[in-house]
């Protein structure tokens, strides 16, 4: 087994940070209203100079990256191509034989593997639904029954089967999932210890989306990309492959915005997006790896924020002109001030008092209808329930056979828990929980609303619950873009074989998985 060390530490002002830089970004996503931190950390010159969770959120916990996946999967390909299982100029049908007979369309049979590597596959839009419609069990092939609408090429989709397809055909060429192919080449070698992937009913890994994995391994993605596919003066991975992935091989300026203002126009690699300082592998909601060359600086993030521009702008505001050209000197005292708070992060937990005014007796064991008859934010969610769990309370969400138990934070600061529903398999549904009964000198305490925070995912539900109708609402913070119910928002449990039966345990999907369009 692989001993996993730490990444090595400098003081900011050692490495050229000015820790007041990274202090105003602090500021900046503490007083935001669109974006809610979930972790971050900064190298520099290779040593981390920055490292900070927003409690509940911690360094060892796994995190969806969303998005963030396709990076890895990049990764992948470089393997493959450099070991010659792969090449970029083959057409994509050529991995696919059982389909050549019905896949008749010019387009679709001119279709190569970098077309696919680079979102270019000619279709104009996003695929997955109707790619799904073609063939439920087989995205692959409904993907390739989709006539592009232009010459593979000449046009940018960010596209989720184009890189499912790129994710099914290295699984295909090595018999082995993502995560067992670059377990020896990239994994190990780096010192990234679980990260885990979301498989279809295939069996494959999804590649476009599904990967967990922690802010650590973030960091030594984007480090090991900033030095040109080196690790301790190893090379893993040919410079050239690194140089070719994170150029432009096709524009988005104008498809996904205005170049001048947003890093959505700047261009698209290999699964990799161009920004307006460096390049980036990035995910829905904030999941970002920000790989600056000209700073020699590494910048990882988690977060839960539907205004992923608006995270990246306070990165450049704040964070890009703390880079200095030279070491900084007489700053220890900003350098642990930078430290003390970094240790102390948390997210503010919801308000409310950790028992109900007056008739306490008659919220035990009270159970709630959805508001308006359906759960719009989860419509398999049914039905909530008020038990008293030991000296506290607890909330029991219903979800078809599932019995989720979410034990309330006693009105002060978050209580985590594993929820363990029936039926499920390989452990429990980590959650954090905060809120209470409603405050004030005229509450009569016939309001209970509670911030459940999935911990292994972006996602927080807010659920409230009222005595006078007997009633519950449930709203998304950010909505869960691989759909399904809530006992899926964890890391997956459990290995599935690439090319096997459908998988039977609670952390497979049911179909490959919700288009994860919101990443950009």
């Amino acid at each position: 087994m692989t001993t996993i060390r730490p990444l090595p530490t400098a003081a900011p002002s050692a490495r050229g940070v000015d820790a007041s830089g990274v202090q105003a970004f602090l500021d900046a996503v503490d007083a935001s209203d669109t974006v809610e931190p979930h972790s971050l950390m900064i190298l520099r010159h290779g040593d981390v100079v920055a490292s900070g969770w927003w409690a509940p959120y911690a360094p060892d916990r796994l995190h969806l990256l969303y998005s963030l996946s396709k990076s890895f999967t990049s990764l992948a390909a470089g393997f493959a191509v450099a070991e010659g299982v792969i090449g970029l100029d083959d057409p994509v049908i050529s991995y696919f034989p059982e389909f050549a007979d019905e896949i008749t369309d010019p387009r679709s049979r001119a279709m190569l593997v970098r077309h696919v590597a680079s979102m270019s596959s000619g279709h104009e839009a996003e695929t997955f639904e109707r790619a799904h419609t073609l063939d439920p069990g087989e995205l692959v092939r409904g993907f390739l029954l989709l006539p592009p609408d232009r010459d593979p090429g000449t046009v940018f989709a960010y596209n989720q089967p184009a890189t499912y397809t790129l994710a099914a055909i290295l699984q295909r060429v090595t018999g082995l999932t993502l995560t067992d192919y670059l377990r020896p080449r990239l994994l190990d070698p780096l010192g990234i210890g679980e990260v885990v992937w979301l498989h279809d009913r295939t069996g494959r890994q999804l590649g476009f989306s599904g990967l967990h994995g922690t802010t650590d391994a973030v960091a030594r993605l984007g480090q090991f990309l900033l030095r040109e596919g080196e690790w301790d003066g190893e090379r893993l991975l040919p410079r050239e492959w690194l140089a070719e992935a994170t150029r432009v091989h096709i524009p988005t300026a104008g498809i996904m915005g205005d170049a001048a203002r947003s890093d959505w126009g700047q261009g698209y690699g290999l699964q990799f997006w161009r920004s307006r300082h460096g390049y980036r592998g990035d995910g829905a909601y904030g999941q970002f790896c920000l790989v600056l060359p000209e700073q020699d600086a590494v910048i990882a993030t988690t977060a839960g924020t539907d205004d992923m521009q608006g995270l990246l702008d306070l990165v450049w505001e704040h964070l890009l002109p703390a880079f200095r050209s030279e070491p900084l000197t007489g700053r220890e005292d900003a350098d642990a001030a930078l430290a003390a708070r970094l240790a102390g992060l948390a997210l503010p937990a919801a308000t409310g008092l950790s028992a109900p005014r007056g008739d306490a007796a008659g919220w035990e064991g009270a159970a709630f209808t959805p508001y308006g008859g359906v759960c719009a934010d989860q419509p398999g969610l049914t039905g909530v329930e008020v038990l008293r769990d030991g000296d506290g309370w607890a909330l029991v969400l219903t979800e078809g056979d599932d019995r989720l138990t979410a034990r309330l934070g006693g009105g002060a600061g978050w209580r985590e828990s594993d929820a363990t529903p029936a039926g499920a398999t390989g452990g429990g549904l980590p959650l954090a929980v905060s809120g209470g009964w409603n405050e004030g000198d005229d509450a009569d305490g016939d309001t209970l609303a509670v911030d459940v925070l999935f911990l292994e995912t972006p996602h927080r539900l807010r659920v409230t619950c009222s005595r006078a109708d007997g009633t519950f609402t449930a709203r998304w913070q950010t909505r869960p873009l691989h759909g399904g119910p809530m006992r899926r928002l964890r890391a997956p449990r459990a290995v599935t074989p690439v090319r096997g039966t459908a998988p039977g345990d609670d952390a497979a999907t049911d179909r490959a998985a919700t288009a994860d369009a919101a990443s950009v």
